[in-house]
């Protein structure tokens, strides 16, 4: 019998001795509160808006979107994007800036041609699941950095460095991280450390991969990004337009150095998505983004406040948890409880999360922890969803 295994390259081969992708992601029962869903609430996706957008483009542009080339939107998005970032004070210029389909296509291109077998990647201790997996496909050598309520411990990160810069390891070439509301734990990497981690990769040599996903959704006012603060160009920039738009446009990018984004485009073979781009700048031309980034981050504020009054009413004193200042999730710690093993009793009861362990390289780092996400459920179903996690408990 034909081995097709025998047909796989390398990457596939190592790729395949990891879980499998979207593990973390169990079936729901009928009615279950989705405490699990890091996505948009549907009342909070412009439905309306996009089908007038989609409506406005076609009557503009007839087929022209529905080609591969043909839509003179797909370079206005572009520009949308530019004038976006400048007033973050992240200003790139047209070669500096590549749009992809959403932020986790730019990781894996960004992995593409940086990463091969022996290379070192940092990462954050917990981290975002589905870069761990991407990382994974290119090498097996990583250095995993806690993070605290202040984000990043970038005093861990400099122990490290030290120490593999002493007895001759090779240093990492790139530090991965989420500095602003981080997935999973909402936390926010304070500006002392966001001055020290470009300190530490100029003083390294090491560069920084900012994914910024959930970066203007603040409850207040949004932190610096990496990107605004770096004078070296060691940031390659990740932004998304799925958290504060629509998550299935798959709108993302990449903003770096030239030489970076000319050699992500030459990996780049999906020939773009230009009915989508040109959706989106359409939408963006009629739509203030700035107002809309407002309006959802304080639907968001409120709804963490519910969960967050929940956490407090309902849960025995073994849980803790940190309190996040913008973005989607709630980082809980159960002491002496396996949060995986107690998945399926939850789900019984009609109350879904993530259980830590599918944020770490380790996953016995991650036992005693799970992710809440206040951004899809409403707050009576927040309310009664703690009320459930409690009961199981």
């Amino acid at each position: 019998m034909m081995n097709r295994q025998s047909y796989f390259n390398d990457n596939t081969k190592a790729a395949l001795k990891h879980d499998p992708p979207g593990e973390w992601m169990p079936m729901l029962p009928d009615g279950c509160i989705r405490l699990s869903s890091g996505f948009p609430a549907p009342n909070l996706v412009p439905t309306e808006a996009l089908n007038a957008a989609v409506n406005r483009l076609l009557e503009e542009e007839q087929d022209l979107p529905l080609h591969y080339v043909g839509s003179p939107k797909v370079d206005k998005l572009k520009e949308q994007i530019h004038a976006r970032m400048a007033k973050r004070d992240m200003g790139v210029s047209e070669d500096e800036l590549l749009i992809t389909a959403g932020a986790c296509q730019a990781i894996d291109l960004v992995a593409r041609i940086l990463l091969d077998s022996n290379t070192v990647v940092a990462v954050e201790s917990p981290t975002y699941m589905e870069a761990l997996e991407i990382f994974q496909n290119y090498t097996d050598h990583f250095i995993s950095i806690p993070v605290d309520q202040h984000g990043l411990q970038t005093n861990k990160l400099e122990e490290v460095l030290v120490e593999r810069k002493q007895k001759g390891l090779p240093l990492p070439k790139v530090l991965y991280t989420i500095p602003t509301f981080q997935n999973p734990t909402g936390t926010t990497m304070n500006e002392e450390r966001r001055k020290h981690v470009l300190e530490l990769a100029a003083k390294y040599d090491f560069l920084i991969l900012e994914d910024d996903a959930y970066g203007e959704l603040s409850f207040d006012a949004s932190p610096t990004p990496l990107k605004a603060m770096d004078i070296d160009g060691r940031v390659l920039y990740l932004g998304s337009l799925s958290k504060v738009v629509a998550p299935g446009m798959r709108i993302g990018w990449v903003a770096a150095d030239s030489e970076f984004i000319n050699a992500i485009a030459w990996f780049k073979k999906d020939l773009d998505h230009p009915f989508a781009q040109a959706t989106m700048a359409s939408f963006l031309e009629q739509n203030d983004i700035g107002e809309r980034i407002q309006v959802l981050g304080e639907a968001y504020q409120d709804k963490c406040a519910v969960l967050l009054s929940a956490l407090e009413q309902h849960m025995p004193d073994s849980v803790s948890w940190y309190k996040p200042e913008g973005g989607y999730f709630v980082w809980v710690k159960v002491a002496g409880v396996d949060t995986s093993q107690l998945l399926s009793q939850a789900l019984a009861e009609g109350i879904s999360y993530i259980p830590g362990k599918y944020f770490f390289l380790n996953p016995q780092d991650g036992k005693e922890y799970l992710r809440l996400s206040f951004s899809y459920a409403d707050k009576q179903e927040i309310v009664e969803g703690i009320q459930k996690l409690s009961n199981v408990l």
